[in-house]
């Protein structure tokens, strides 16, 4: 298709139809949906790998669950078996059923996180505000639509609905950047969390230490945590997984040895009644604990957010064979002390370390705290470069530290704005009470975000019938309300931190994807039209200079308005002249085969010399974009296959007997591919549109606020363009241009 100039499409010649869709080559289906399954080995492996990346968070709970949940102490002994019945009930519904087997396959062709859901939603419908589809991406392998059935006309209803509405659209897109938000919101104070309850466990050894101490102590290991994030989770993960492993060894041990020691009657607390028992004896205090019981699961979004790191057979095998059966025991073995020794209830976990082995477990409780921390930060970091190639967030630097898994990545601007609020909030808030206040508000949010967008996913692409989506629905959302509700009682203790935190990030991430949306809206209705560049390259003083020109834009329809400025300003045009778009598909990855759409901008009508084309590059979100050199190498490789393909089926629509005319058009194509060759050869200049967005006058002052201000601030103190796209300085013009929205 192409443009107008009132940015209405209109249909191309036909002789260009055949090749937007790389003629061939986009419909061979590449096998890429790794994390689907694989080898035992190389499962095995990553469930090895997934103990030191995944489950800290969770697995570390036992740290400081018992404690929050009886802040004012033990009322009831059977109170302790109501607890425990609901910290295993918990564990079993919402990590194991939700999570490790149902969420989990709803990956987005192996990545998980809200961003996965949302791009996986994006694809079956229209819900991205960026109007840049093109029919041509639906033959991406990856991409996998499935029209609704017949039979199911309900799926069908829902994308009618979905597509129709735009509060519908804003709705997902901010439920989806609020889970974002909270995600790093769990990054900030799982570390915080994590680490204080770990070190103030030496005061049962060191008395003498104050809490400040233990404050000052646990900053310096968040430092040493977030300083080690560059080495990537490949090898963080290699490094913790056999201290996680120990770790889960000896909380399971140690809560044998105390239901064997002290109560195995305790084990009484797998029948729920204990439950309606507890809540019938305590009413709202009961309620109120349930934010403390909640702790017990911190971490499990990790298990989604993580898993284009690994796969989901390692999930599950390392979740049921190793992280359930550990902290299962470890809470039981808690319970059972704390009948005998009720008043021990503000520091169970180290309290009930039998004491030869209490500095062995104190060493890597540390250990493990830090382990806990890199589980949300990987999640946190994988989130997000999903978000920042969607468009809803600033531009980063994305460092790919794995060449064996795609999905591992480290943001190190993130990475510092996370660890040093992290360590604000340890100095401001001192004590883990107070912290978990915060905490079970990030994570129940997010967990309660999943479930609205799975219902979703059920609805329009499982196509799930509604007895089970209704089940799924009630369920999950009812527990997690019952637990957000309890959590939200404390606001004022502690809860509004989160809050903030979210409004502030999401404040940010809607400002740039507003812009962003409204540049591209302004770009799309002034696309300079075919007739108006067929005029300027007539014009008497514009001239066509050696080498090949690449001028970016984000417009994947017709021609940018910063071309005829361009040639306002600098009257030459390069002998070979791309128009060329970087887009980001809502799917993981991209075949390098599928990457390009080639078109020519200027057809035989106006003669085929003139060598202007326009290219689509197409890259998944966790793809990485190559180095200058490469891509451009790779790009013109692919337009000389373009103009040869474009020449065969030119000849293939004329007289198949006329053997003059297609070896005229080989002949034209051959040399059409030699000019190429030779003006490559003279150099590439890459071209990039400089726009200053500013509000149009009489816009609001929210809206000159956002744009003039943030979004400038935001573009200016982030990473340019030039450099997300490794273009070398040399080779570099950039052209100036104001667009008022």
């Amino acid at each position: 298709m192409s443009v107008q100039e009132d940015g209405a499409a209109r249909p191309e010649p036909d002789v260009l139809r055949r090749h937007d869709s790389l003629y061939g080559d986009a419909e061979k289906v590449s096998n890429n949906k790794r994390h689907a399954g694989g080898s035992w080995a190389r499962t095995l492996q990553l469930a090895f790998q997934s103990i030191g990346v995944v489950y800290g968070d969770v697995g570390t709970s036992p740290l400081y669950v018992y404690s929050s949940t009886f802040p004012n102490g033990i009322k009831h002994p059977d109170d302790l078996v109501g607890v425990l019945s609901l910290i295993l009930y918990t564990l079993i519904l919402i990590p194991m059923v939700k999570y490790v087997f149902i969420v989990l396959y709803a990956n987005d062709n192996g990545d998980g996180g809200t961003f996965a859901l949302y791009s996986l939603i994006s694809r079956h419908v229209k819900i991205r505000m960026i109007p840049n589809d093109q029919t041509e991406d639906a033959n991406v392998s990856n991409y996998s639509i499935e029209a609704p059935s017949s039979q199911l006309r309900r799926a069908e209803w829902v994308k009618q609905k979905l597509e129709s509405s735009n509060a519908a659209k804003i709705a997902l897109f901010t439920i989806t950047i609020l889970g974002t938000s909270m995600v790093m919101g769990d990054g900030t104070l799982t570390p915080a969390i994590s680490v204080l309850s770990a070190v103030s466990g030496i005061r049962e050894k060191a008395p003498n230490l104050t809490q400040s101490q233990v404050v000052w102590i646990s900053v310096a290991i968040l430092f040493v945590l977030f300083s080690m994030q560059r080495f990537g989770t490949d090898k963080v993960g290699y490094t913790f997984a056999p201290v996680i492993s120990v770790w889960f060894l000896l909380i399971a041990g140690i809560g044998m040895y105390n239901l064997t020691v002290h109560e195995i009657t305790i084990l009484r607390a797998f029948n729920p009644k204990y439950i309606v028992d507890y809540f019938r004896r305590n009413g709202k205090e009961a309620w109120v604990s349930l934010g403390g019981v909640v702790l017990c699961i911190t971490g499990t979004e990790a298990m989604f957010a993580d898993l284009g790191h690994f796969n989901i057979r390692a999930i599950q095998l390392s979740f049921t064979c190793v992280l359930f059966p550990s902290v299962a025991l470890c809470y039981m073995g808690q319970a059972a002390y704390l009948r005998k020794f009720p008043e021990n209830v503000g520091d169970t976990f180290y309290r009930s370390i039998p004491a030869p082995l209490f500095w062995p477990v104190f060493v890597v409780a540390i250990m493990g705290a830090i382990i806990a921390s890199q589980a949300m930060l990987s999640g946190a970091f994988a989130i997000l470069a999903k978000a920042l190639s969607l468009g809803c967030f600033p531009r980063v630097e994305v460092v790919h530290t794995s060449n064996k898994y795609e999905g591992q990545v480290y943001i190190p601007e993130v990475n510092f704005l996370i660890g040093a609020a992290s360590v604000a909030v340890t100095l401001a808030f001192q004590t883990t009470a107070n912290i978990g206040n915060a905490y079970g508000i990030c994570v129940v949010t997010v967990f309660s975000i999943t479930t609205h967008l799975m219902t979703v996913v059920m609805l329009l692409i499982w196509k799930v019938r509604l007895p089970f989506i209704a089940a799924f629905y009630t369920a999950f959302g009812l527990a997690e309300f019952l637990y957000l509700s309890s959590i939200l009682s404390k606001f004022a203790e502690g809860g509004y931190l989160p809050f903030c935190f979210s409004l502030v990030l999401m404040a940010l991430m809607a400002t740039w994807h507003y812009v962003h949306v409204k540049r591209y809206w302004y770009e799309l209705d002034r696309v300079v039209p075919a007739a108006e560049t067929t005029a300027l390259l007539a014009r008497r003083d514009v001239r066509r200079v050696p080498g090949v020109g690449l001028l970016y834009s984000e417009l994947v329809q017709g021609i940018p308005p910063v071309f005829p400025r361009l040639v306002d300003k600098i009257p030459s045009v390069h002998a070979v002249f791309v128009f060329m778009s970087i887009k980001h598909l809502p799917v993981p990855r991209v075949a390098p085969a599928e990457r390009f759409i080639f078109r020519r901008v200027v057809g035989a009508d106006a003669g085929a010399g003139h060598r202007l084309f326009r290219c689509v590059a197409r890259y998944g979100y966790t793809d990485q974009l190559e180095g200058a050199k490469e891509f451009a190498a790779f790009l013109l490789d692919r337009l000389k296959v373009f103009v040869h393909e474009e020449a065969v089926f030119a000849c293939s629509r004329g007289d198949n007997d006329d053997d003059d005319a297609m070896r005229r058009a080989q002949a034209m194509a051959e040399e059409e591919k030699r000019v190429i060759d030779a003006e490559a050869e003279r150099g590439v200049v890459y071209l990039m549109g400089e726009a200053n967005v500013t509000a149009a006058a009489g816009s609001s002052v929210m809206k000159r606020i956002v744009v003039n201000y943030v979004y400038t601030f935001l573009r200016k103190n982030l990473r340019e363009g030039h450099k997300a796209l490794s273009v070398p300085k040399d080779q570099l013009l950039k052209v100036g241009i104001t667009y008022e929205i």
